[in-house]
C-alpha cells in the first residue's frame, strides 16, 4: 500500500481539480460556450470519480474499526470532495439556466 499521506493528498488534489473544473464550466457557460462548459463538467466528473475511488479504498482499509488515523489533512480532503460534489450539482443546474437565458454581452 502506498503511504497513507500520499493517498490522502491524491484525494485532495483530485477533489480540488474537480471543484476548479466545475467552476470553469460555470464561467464558460456564462460566456455562452456550452460545448466547452460541458467538456469542463465532464472533466470535473472524472476527477470526482477518481477521488471517490480513493475515498472508497480508504473506507475499505479502515473497515469501520478506526484502523486509519483521522487527522486534519484527512478531514480537509473529505471537505474538499464534498464541496466539489455540491459545486458540481449547482454548476449543472446553473449551466442549464444559462442555456435558457439570452446571451448578454
Amino acid at each position: 500500500m502506498e503511504d497513507l499521506e500520499t493517498i490522502i493528498m491524491e484525494l485532495l488534489v483530485n477533489a480540488g481539480a474537480a471543484r476548479s473544473s466545475a467552476l470553469t464550466a460555470l464561467q464558460l457557460a456564462r460566456k455562452g460556450d456550452f460545448a466547452a462548459a460541458e467538456q469542463s463538467m465532464d472533466e470535473s466528473r472524472e476527477f470526482v470519480k477518481h477521488a471517490h475511488t480513493i475515498q472508497t479504498q480508504l473506507i475499505g482499509l479502515d473497515e469501520g474499526t478506526g484502523k486509519l488515523p483521522v487527522n486534519l489533512i484527512t478531514v480537509h480532503s473529505q471537505d474538499h470532495l464534498m464541496n466539489a460534489m455540491v459545486i458540481q450539482d449547482l454548476a449543472g443546474d446553473m449551466i442549464e439556466l444559462y442555456r435558457r437565458l439570452p446571451l448578454v454581452n
